[in-house]
């Protein structure tokens, strides 16, 4: 690619970052945190695409009978013939195209029953707030019921979001994707459904559920981690959240 489209390739990208970065569509490849860098990054990329083109602009032209010898030329060519660059180099832009018109949707059921569960030990557990009922992301209630015994859980209403993910046999599970940086690494976190249930909950549908802990659990059989139960007094359908992951 000459220059001037290096820099028109630049200016896109940038601008896509960007635009991604300002709205929620950023969600969907990075964690809320990183939303300063990736702005960062593409005003950057703005200002080089911008700089290039103004380098060029600038730039003295060499007189049309003192060009020096052409960089591509053939040597087995008559003289003077170059070869041109190849079109194919315009399929750097696909990639652009794709971040812009087609927003790939979060992992869903069918990534997390293939997937054992992340779960791990979250260490200390920190005071919980005295609402009713109380609120707590699905790896937070799994952390405590795993792992803290559900001491902290015991007689306390509990209100979960997440999505359904369905076994082999249809039991169904309270799920999030959890990411350390990025959607590349999500993995799932799985929460046993059990108690008062709707009667019928598809794949991938967001369910509210309201309920109690209880002392039901199972391993994982991707990879033998656990799954903790959740017993539902209460659940509804809503609306998939404006950020489907938990970090």
């Amino acid at each position: 690619m000459k220059r001037e489209a290096q820099a028109v390739v630049l200016l896109l990208i940038g601008a896509a970052v960007v635009r991604a970065g300002s709205t929620d569509l950023y969600l969907r490849y990075v964690k809320a945190g990183l939303r300063p860098l990736l702005l960062t990054a593409g005003i950057v990329l703005i200002v080089v695409a911008i700089a290039t083109v103004w380098y060029e602009l600038r730039r003295p032209r060499t007189p049309q009978g003192n060009q020096p010898e052409p960089e591509h030329q053939d040597p087995d060519s008559p003289r003077g013939h170059t070869h041109r660059e190849p079109r194919i180099s315009w399929l750097l832009l696909l990639p652009l195209f794709a971040l812009v018109l087609v927003a790939p949707p979060a992992p869903g059921s069918y990534s997390a029953m293939h997937a054992g569960t992340a779960l791990q030990h979250p260490g200390d557990f920190p005071a919980l707030p005295a609402s009713d009922p109380l609120r707590l992301g699905v790896t937070d209630y799994a952390g405590r019921a795993a792992y803290g015994h559900g001491r902290s859980l015991e007689d306390r209403r509990i209100k979960i979001t997440g999505f359904v993910a369905l076994d082999r046999g249809g039991d169904p599970y309270l799920t999030r994707m959890v990411r350390s940086c990025c959607a590349a690494d999500a993995q799932p976190v799985k929460i046993g459904l059990s108690g008062k249930m709707p009667p019928a909950m598809p794949a991938d549908s967001w369910l509210e559920v309201t309920g109690t802990y209880t002392r039901k659990r199972m391993k994982d059989p991707v990879n033998g981690g656990a799954i903790p139960f959740f017993k539902v007094s209460q659940a509804r359908s809503v609306p998939a959240p404006r950020d489907p992951y938990e970090n």
